[in-house]
């Protein structure tokens, strides 16, 4: 690996969210205007306005994590725990439209962004909104509301060991579940070709992510900081890591280290490398996490669908996040 390449990649993913939380905010505070106004009409020929002017409110909640996590180098999770949030309720939103717009195409909605939720759900003990989370995933996999055409060999690599940890299945397994995934839906005709047929050192974790050897798992964890910090610098290209928004945060292996501790299982107590190292590989994540307070904007939203929708999800499930 050129470590050289690395920290440079690293510099450019902090200067990306330097001085830039002022704009975001000046993008969120327009797009709560025009919320508001749609609420306050109660204009529901319009609302898929809503679902899509949300990504706003994540890239409002991303600045803050970056801004607090990666500028002040602090531990606070709470804009990470807003983004996850807000994907949540992308996916409750977009099922109102699964028949009026089938084929509406909403900003950052996407099985991998749905995935990284759901197991950051699970690492912060949401094990309510979880559970309807997995529900949804499971009931709409591979059709218009969650496509799974996804080519990240870590993003399967976390769905098998999701399913592994909460004794769940996906296409009525939890072992080689992309072949599976990606089998059934050829079977179904719908969108496949994407999904890796290998995992590569994703495979070589899944076979022993329960080992009791601390050592073996020191390893396996090395190799992995290795791959995710090689594919990190090449920021900015079409690579797994190579985004701005998770690129240097390693949460495929603190997701693995929180299962096994969750296990009884021995992590090991110190890492050398630069990526488990960095600001957001020692956020400060309680077991479990609070509740963040709600983003006012999208408490606005989730009141206007209850209103509106008695089949929207949450009407179902009562009182969420509190």
């Amino acid at each position: 690996m050129n470590l050289k390449k690395m920290k440079m990649a690293y510099k450019r993913y902090v200067k990306n969210f330097d001085d830039s939380l002022n704009d975001v905010r000046a993008k969120y505070d327009e797009a709560k205007l025009e919320i508001v106004s749609l609420v306050e009409s109660n204009a529901v020929d319009q609302d898929h306005k809503l679902l899509n002017r949300m990504y706003k409110i994540s890239s409002y909640w991303l600045e803050v994590w970056k801004n607090e996590v990666l500028i002040k180098e602090g531990v606070n999770p709470m804009g990470l725990k807003h983004i996850q949030q807000v994907t949540f309720y992308q996916c409750m939103c977009r099922h109102i439209y699964k028949d009026r717009y089938p084929e509406m195409k909403v900003i950052d909605y996407s099985f991998q962004n749905s995935i990284v939720s759901i197991v950051h759900f699970n690492l912060f003990g949401w094990a309510k909104e979880e559970q309807i989370f997995f529900d949804f995933i499971v009931k709409y996999l591979g059709d218009n509301l969650m496509e799974a055409n996804d080519w990240n060999q870590h993003i399967w690599f976390l769905v098998e060991l999701y399913l592994q940890y909460t004794n769940q299945t996906i296409e009525g397994t939890n072992k080689y579940v992309h072949l599976a995934v990606k089998s059934a839906l050829t079977d179904r005709e719908q969108p496949c070709g994407l999904i890796p047929e290998e995992l590569g050192i994703y495979r070589e974790v899944l076979e022993q992510w329960n080992t009791p050897d601390v050592d073996e798992i020191t390893h396996l964890i090395g190799r992995m900081s290795e791959h995710h910090s090689m594919l990190a610098s090449e920021l900015g290209k079409s690579l797994e890591f190579g985004n701005y928004d998770y690129a240097f945060y390693p949460y495929e292996i603190l997701y693995l280290l929180h299962v096994r501790k969750k296990q009884g299982l021995p992590n090991p107590s110190r890492f050398d490398d630069f990526l488990m190292n960095s600001p957001e590989a020692k956020m400060n994540i309680q077991d479990p996490e609070p509740y963040p307070e709600w983003d006012p904007v999208l408490r606005m939203i989730d009141d206007f669908y209850r209103k509106n929708y008695p089949e929207y999800i949450p009407n179902h499930h009562g009182v969420l996040f509190e």
